[in-house]
């Protein structure tokens, strides 16, 4: 099987796909239906944590195939599995039909996650499903979890990639999960380093927050994926707490939830333009 990675045109053009986390239903058709009026290249993220509550890999994977028929999703849309806990996570992942996988074990010793990291690759090169692995800390919080952030290090960062095969890396440095209490405080110096060490596209978790610049100057060290969570999350829960503060009497579901999806297809336009995704796919 072919492996097809969805960050390779992204990295060679210098512009970066957006992944959007999904935690429910309309999270996965607004994204669809957004990315293809934008005619723009996405990925949906399931973190490991909220699988089970979507309902379980298969659910997922079926949804998500059916979900793209249905809207006529002509655009490449991958469906990404975020955060995996564990090596037996991530190979669930790629038995039910996920066209990528992120193996974290940025919380084990580098020879550990080297050791697991690699486990995963091989199995999933031998599907045709490209991974993507983490050094370092991203801080923050993400779906109730909060954890310290730490810089990667450069000789484990290069380690990684070298004694893995990985094809995308998720090298902590300076972005934060959720809300950024402050100024971002990104590491660029540590990104161009890394850059000159390595050809593998990077990704950046959390960039809710960040600005145009910061963002910018990112993509150009190499990130082609950068993800999204927070910024989505808190355009869908301010539409709804507006309509229901505002609709007291209001109780029909679709006309609750449809304030709320078009916040979120605005924001997601708005991300899909400042990584260059939306201009991209006008250049093709």
């Amino acid at each position: 099987m072919a492996m097809f990675n969805i960050l390779d045109d992204a990295f060679d053009k210098s512009y970066a796909v957006p992944q959007f986390n999904m935690n429910g239903m309309i999270w996965l058709e607004t994204i669809l239906k957004t990315a293809e009026e934008c005619q723009a290249p996405v990925i949906v993220g399931t973190t490991d944590r909220i699988v089970d509550t979507l309902g379980g890999f298969r659910l997922l994977v079926q949804t998500f195939r059916v979900m793209k028929e249905e809207l006529n999703i002509t655009v490449p849309a991958v469906l990404h599995l975020d955060h995996g806990q564990s090596v037996e996570r991530c190979l669930q992942a790629i038995d039910a039909g996920y066209d990528s996988v992120m193996f974290d074990g940025s919380s084990l010793d580098i020879e550990q996650n080297i050791k697991s990291t690699r486990q995963v690759v091989e199995y999933a090169h031998q599907n045709g499903v490209p991974v993507e692995a983490e050094v370092g800390s991203i801080g923050g919080t993400e779906d109730g979890v909060y954890s310290d952030m730490m810089y990667a290090d450069l000789n484990d960062c290069l380690r990684l990639v070298k004694e893995t095969g990985l094809d995308n890396l998720a090298p902590a440095l300076g972005s934060v999960h959720g809300r950024y209490q402050g100024e971002p405080n990104l590491g660029f110096k540590e990104m161009e380093q890394l850059r000159s060490h390595t050809n593998v596209p990077f990704v950046l978790h959390g960039a809710s927050g960040i600005g145009d610049a910061e963002l910018k100057q990112a993509i150009s060290y190499g990130h082609a994926k950068i993800n999204y969570n927070t910024e989505l999350n808190i355009a869908w829960s301010d539409a709804l707490r507006n309509v229901l503060n505002d609709n007291p009497e209001l109780y029909a579901p679709l006309e609750i939830l449809q304030p709320s999806k078009e916040a979120m297809s605005v924001t997601i336009e708005k991300i899909l333009k400042r990584t260059g995704a939306y201009q991209q796919s006008r250049k093709n």
